[in-house]
């Protein structure tokens, strides 16, 4: 079942006058459910260079410019306080103004900036060093240590001391997987930002207009509106959108186009993955059909979402590769999609007849994930994309991307 009240999506500030997001409540919930998850696994501890993860468990991001520069990380073992190496001076910051860290906890750390400082100088060795020291005054030494992600050179070095690395993405992911209110508002929060911005490209999507323009507006309007990070827009019009290419460019928005838009930007972290097609002042019967039927599609697949469903049952509920247009699942991957949504794009439970049918997952409540589908037009170049985010409640699918999306919307019509 669809449920068809909205969830909330109360603003950005706090008030004394309404229940909103509770952030001590948020990080509590996150660190126990990482904290269940190094107990269920074999792990002693996991080292954690992903920063969503480094998120996830400290409550600490220093900007997104950080994101590839695989110099921050975080520690979590049985049994103890998470603990956090930062980028010079953001350390003190945390020691300052993240009380839910241990002072102590809060150090300074560079391993060298993905090699710009070559590990012959020696930085990875002494912060080797020091883990060693950390996993043995915890007692877990002995125990296996993941890591998310690692540079090679840090990976030999943790060999070289004699320490068991595993993988713990695996770890961190089913922790991640089923969202508090808390999250589940913050990307509601987020949607409703994109909400926004498709009433902003409605406006503005004639003839004329290039799709760098649409995507210009549309990243002004989010960092007006709070978003900490626009990840990436796709933009894609006219004959660009099949095959669908998953990027923009500067071509020139002509009457009649379909356009469709994904627009992938997050609020306090929780992001938003979120497609919609629109028209150009008119549309053909050939483009109103391809619509048609994608519609159908994500329609079909949000209906069988409930707690205890499995993930092959949806994938099956989308065309195969064949059917329109492409030979294999791997050659129109992302096509017929569904992908989790939180700290991270792509979180649990991936859906696509590529995995799914093999490896299916129970679908939980608190999940939230979006789904997305493709069909190409029968003109040889149109087609029509569209994504719904929803959560997983008791009852069904609670959808959160709420900008007009039953039927094609056309936009400054002539």
């Amino acid at each position: 079942m669809t449920i068809t009240a909205p969830a909330a999506a109360p603003g950005h500030t706090a008030v004394d006058f309404e229940t909103r997001v509770d952030l001590d409540r948020l990080r509590a919930y996150r660190l126990s459910r990482a904290r269940a998850a190094l107990e269920a696994s074999e792990l002693g501890a996991v080292l954690l260079f992903d920063v969503n993860n480094i998120r996830y468990v400290t409550g600490t991001m220093i900007g997104e410019w950080a994101r590839d520069k695989m110099t921050r990380y975080a520690l979590l073992t049985r049994d103890h306080e998470p603990m956090v190496w930062d980028f010079g001076s953001a350390a003190r910051h945390h020691q300052m103004y993240a009380p839910w860290l241990r002072p102590e906890n809060c150090r300074a750390g560079m391993l060298g900036l993905r090699g710009a400082v070559a590990p012959e100088v020696g930085l990875m060795r002494r912060a080797v060093a020091e883990l060693e020291g950390i996993l043995a005054d915890h007692g877990v030494a002995d125990a296996p240590i993941g890591i998310d992600i690692v540079e090679p050179p840090f990976l030999f070095e943790m060999q070289r001391a004699g320490l068991t690395v595993v993988d713990a993405q695996q770890v961190m992911l089913d922790a991640r997987a089923v969202k508090n209110p808390d999250e589940i508002m913050l990307l509601s929060q987020a949607a409703a930002m994109v909400d926004g911005a498709y009433q902003q490209i409605s406006e503005a999507l004639k003839p004329g207009v290039r799709e760098n323009d649409i995507v210009a507006l549309a990243n002004k309007y989010l960092y007006e509106q709070g978003s900490d990070d626009v990840e990436a827009i796709n933009a894609v019009s006219g004959e660009r959108c099949n095959p669908h290419p998953h990027n923009f460019t500067d071509r020139l928005i002509r009457p009649g186009d379909t356009c469709f838009f994904d627009i992938i930007q997050s609020y306090q972290g929780y992001r938003t993955c979120y497609y919609r097609t629109l028209n150009v002042g008119s549309a053909t019967p050939a483009q109103r059909d391809a619509y048609t039927r994608a519609r159908e599609w994500i329609d079909a697949a949000i209906e069988l979402v409930r707690p205890g469903q499995t993930t092959d049952v949806i994938a099956k509920a989308w065309p195969k590769a064949t059917d329109f247009g492409f030979a294999t699942e791997m050659d129109c991957f992302g096509l017929q999609f569904g992908h989790g949504l939180g700290l991270g794009l792509h979180e649990r439970p991936i859906i696509s007849r590529l995995n799914s049918l093999e490896q299916p997952a129970e679908i939980q409540e608190g999940m939230v994930f979006a789904l997305e589908t493709y069909c190409p037009a029968s003109d040889g170049y149109s087609a029509a994309r569209i994504e719904e985010e929803v959560v997983v409640t008791a009852e069904g699918a609670r959808v959160l991307t709420l900008f007009p999306a039953q039927e094609l919307f056309v936009a400054n019509r002539y």
